[in-house]
């Protein structure tokens, strides 16, 4: 874990997708995320709601997901992804760190399904698949970070 991350602080975590990001909120202290929403993304993140959600939740750190390509190298999502990384950095002035999403898409899926057969969520919330991504990157970050 960055050394700029504060022992109770928050992190927000974005699972960058061309038209839609997940976004998650974990605590270094008890390594543990939750997913939180999915925010519109076309020719411009909606900046207006992750203000908000800067906002609101004052992290001390961002994370964002890369999604790499099977042999970790980079892909143009993932050199997207990295390009709203640096946005987030200079419009907030928060570190940002990046974490390979590579297992994350099928973790999600699973979860997902999961909490649609316990009656969790509807296919009408399919959109909260990329919330969930977003939490699983983030979850598996505190746990790499806290060994």
């Amino acid at each position: 874990m960055p050394e700029h991350v504060e022992p109770r602080g928050y992190i927000l975590a974005f699972d960058f997708g061309r038209r839609r990001i997940g976004v998650a909120v974990g605590q270094s202290t008890t390594c543990t995320a939750s997913g939180l929403q999915t925010v519109a993304n076309g020719s411009d993140p909606d900046w207006a709601a992750i203000d908000r959600l800067v906002r609101d939740w004052r992290p001390q750190a961002l994370l964002v997901g890369l999604p790499l390509g099977p042999e970790g190298e980079e892909t143009a999502m993932s050199r997207a992804a990295r390009r709203f990384g640096e946005a987030l950095r200079g419009r907030y002035s928060l570190p940002v760190d990046f974490a390979d999403e590579r297992l994350s898409s099928r973790a999600a899926e699973s979860r997902f399904a999961e909490l649609r057969a316990a009656g969790g969520l509807r296919r009408k919330h399919a959109d909260q698949l990329d919330a969930i991504s977003a939490q699983i990157i983030l979850e598996n970050w505190l746990q790499s970070a806290h060994g």
